[in-house]
């Protein structure tokens, strides 16, 4: 398989022709002011709780997963002392 096959864009000269494109700084960093503007951020009290019911979220897997280990482990104990 050659590469225009695998990267359709290649073979159209897409990466050639975006290597020819000047980079202003200053325009960058207008753009970015203006898309951070549009943001919906989050209130202290909503970051609270969402990081919150991740703790907690993970507390539950913590003890999910460790039942489940403890639970594995007496099988396979009992699996293999059964034939002794």
């Amino acid at each position: 398989m050659s590469a225009g096959a695998a990267f359709p864009w290649i073979a159209k000269g897409f990466v050639r022709s975006m290597s020819g494109v000047a980079w202003n700084p200053a325009k960058f960093f207008r753009e970015v002011r203006s898309e951070v503007a549009k943001v919906t951020w989050p209130s202290r009290k909503e970051t609270l709780v969402t990081t919150g019911l991740v703790f907690a979220m993970a507390a539950l897997a913590t003890v999910f997963f460790f039942v489940a280990d403890q639970v594995i482990g007496i099988g396979v104990r009992a699996l293999f002392s059964a034939g002794v």
